[in-house]
This record gives C-alpha cells, sequence and structure tokens, in this order.
C-alpha cells in the first residue's frame, strides 16, 4: 500500500510547495525492484540513453488506486498527434510555435489546428515531460545494488533524456516558471520523484517518504539546470554533481525528526525548485 494521492494542483505560486507535502494515493502493484528500507539516496551506477517516443498514450499501468478513479488521458487524439509530431520539430526549433505549427502539418492538420491546445507551447514542455517520465519504466534496474544507486541510475537516465532538447531547455524552464504555470510544473516534478523511487523500490511508509522525494525534487530540477551549461563526455559532470547532491539529501533526510523540521525543509526544497528554474523568489 502507498500513502494518500499526491495533489496535482496548487492555488498560487506561494501555495507551490504542497506538492511536496501531499502524497498520492494508496496503489497495488509489483515493483519494479527489490523493495529496501533504506532511506538513502545516493551512490553511482551507469544507463545508456533511450530513444524518443512519438506517441503519448493514456497511462497504462499494473497499478491502480483504490480511493480515486483513473486520470483521464492528459491529451486529447487530436492533441497527441499534433504534440508528437511537434516533438520531433523540437532538436531543430525548440518548444516553440514554429514546433507545434510544423507537427500540425505533419500530422495532416493546418497550422490553426495548434489553436486546440489551451496553453500552447507549455502543452509541448508538458508533453516531454509526461512522455519522458513515462519511459522511465522501461529502465532495466539490476536487483542487487542498493535502493540508493538504483534511484540515481534512474534520476540520470530521466536528465539523459533532455539531451536532444538540451539547447532549448533554459527556455523551456523558463516558460515552466510563469506564475501561469508553476502549479503544473510543480505538480508533474512530484510525481517524477515519486515515480523514481518507487520505481527504484522504495516502498517504505514512514517520516522519510516526504522527506526523499522533497529533497529528489530539488535535486533533479537543480541536476537538471547544471546540465543546460555541462560539456563533458557522456554528462559526466552532471552525474558527479547529481552524486554529490544525493549524498548531501541522505545526511540532510537524518536530520528531519519533527514535524517542524519537515514543513520548513519540504517549504525550503520547493523555493530552490523554482528559484533553479529562474522564478524571480
Amino acid at each position: 500500500m502507498r500513502p494518500q494521492a499526491l495533489s496535482r494542483t496548487a492555488a498560487s505560486a506561494a501555495a507551490g510547495a504542497s506538492w511536496l507535502l501531499t502524497p498520492r494515493a494508496a496503489w497495488t502493484r509489483t515493483p519494479a525492484a527489490t523493495p529496501s528500507t533504506s532511506s538513502s539516496i545516493t551512490s553511482t551506477s551507469t544507463t545508456t540513453r533511450r530513444a524518443q517516443p512519438n506517441l503519448i498514450q493514456p497511462t497504462s499501468r499494473a497499478y491502480h488506486a483504490y480511493t480515486h478513479p483513473a486520470p483521464p488521458p492528459p491529451f486529447s487524439p487530436i492533441e497527441t498527434a499534433i504534440l508528437s509530431a511537434a516533438y520531433t520539430h523540437v532538436p531543430t526549433h525548440g518548444f516553440s510555435r514554429t514546433s507545434l505549427a510544423l507537427g500540425a502539418r505533419s500530422a495532416g492538420y493546418l497550422d490553426i489546428s495548434t489553436n486546440l491546445l489551451p496553453d500552447g507551447v507549455f502543452s509541448l514542455i508538458k508533453y516531454h515531460l509526461l512522455s519522458q517520465r513515462e519511459l522511465l519504466s522501461t529502465t532495466p534496474l539490476p536487483p542487487s545494488p542498493p535502493l540508493s544507486s538504483r534511484v540515481e541510475l534512474l534520476t540520470f537516465t530521466r536528465l539523459l533524456a533532455n539531451a536532444p532538447v538540451l539547447p532549448h531547455l533554459q527556455s523551456a524552464l523558463a516558460i515552466m516558471a510563469q506564475p501561469s504555470y508553476i502549479p503544473t510544473s510543480l505538480a508533474e516534478l512530484a510525481v517524477l520523484a515519486d515515480e523514481i523511487l518507487y520505481l527504484a523500490g522504495d516502498v517504505a511508509v514512514d517520516p522519510t517518504w516526504y522527506t526523499k522525494r522533497a529533497s529528489l525534487s530539488a535535486i533533479y530540477a537543480a541536476s537538471e539546470l547544471f546540465m543546460t551549461n555541462d560539456s563533458s563526455t557522456g554528462f559526466r559532470d552532471t552525474r558527479a554533481f547529481l552524486g554529490r547532491r544525493l549524498g548531501e539529501a541522505e545526511e540532510l533526510g537524518g536530520a528531519v525528526r519533527s514535524v517542524g523540521e519537515w514543513v520548513g525543509f519540504n517549504a525550503k526544497a520547493g523555493v530552490n525548485v523554482l528559484r533553479s528554474w529562474g522564478a524571480p523568489i
């Protein structure tokens, strides 16, 4: 069984850290890796790049929530067709209206069809976030390494998925930091952190459930920003940065012992995420 459901919305940017505080619904499924009771989220491992998806489909998983209905598909069939085609143009034209227009044409629609996307360019960014998170479930995980190694492998694998669009990632982060998009962006980041830890085999339900997800969210956002300026072979500098931040989080996790410390830790993590995206706070 897993904790109570993560909030998918937030009332304002000031309330943005709420995604760090509320876990998602109780699930039943077979873990993707051997569970571990360790609260550590540090160490090193290796991974390879994955192919980019051509089409995002409604989530299909081997688990279900007892207390909440399955979420609707993130996009309609027409939106999915346009976005999946537009995504192939992002490496050249970025997360832009040009990519959306080219995607519409490739999918057999008029350029004006992009008006069906209420969030415009942010819809393309959201497609990137959702599709790459979904691909994490296909990452092969060795059963013997500790939980910390599997968490790092999955986190770095997700970072490597940004490589094809890396020249345009900073502009995407700037759009995500706009007030109207902050709640959705933070909610997706929270789900990513939860998914990484669960796929790694973290099924412990205790006070560290919150701090691990809060810290991993902040670490991922910081590592993603670091990666935008990383020219090292295979992004080894980003990997080293990620490893150091995970090690620091492990040490801090053991020091969070009270509700007050927990709330302050999560709030600070939320603020750091927004700052790493360029939000003026």
